[in-house]
């Protein structure tokens, strides 16, 4: 595989990882407000193969494991006999951040997608003549 190839998929798999990372981020936001949500984080793992190398892919998903907010509202019915009832470990603040950080690793992804794939044009332009 070309050099231009290699980077082209590279590129390719980075998006496809930061896209699944967004779609986790963006399912954490919207039940943020769901007693008992556990928040969700995708795994990176570096791939080296012929296919496709360097690369990345996500590895799974994990569970965060920090501590439910509590939450007192005795008229809920999850409540307990204290008033209290778990509400979700989503931390909005860093939903965000790791949001616009997967959108902006994405964005450097697409910005060599393009770069590689003007390269091969170029490339093949100046093979035509």
């Amino acid at each position: 595989m070309s050099d231009i190839m290699k980077s082209l998929a590279a590129s390719a798999s980075g998006m496809a990882a930061q896209s699944a990372r967004l779609r986790l981020s963006a399912e954490n936001i919207a039940n943020s407000d769901t007693p008992g949500y556990q928040r969700k984080m995708t795994v990176f793992e570096q791939v080296f193969d012929d296919a496709l190398s360097p690369g990345v892919r996500t590895g799974g998903i994990e569970l965060d494991r920090s501590a439910f907010d509590r939450i007192f509202d005795p008229s809920n019915p999850l409540a307990d006999e204290t008033g209290f009832y778990d509400g979700s470990n989503v931390n909005l603040m860093v939903e965000l951040a790791d949001a616009r950080e997967a959108q902006r690793s994405y964005e450097a992804n697409l910005k060599m997608f393009e770069q590689a794939k003007s390269m091969t044009t170029s490339l093949l332009e100046l093979l035509r003549r």
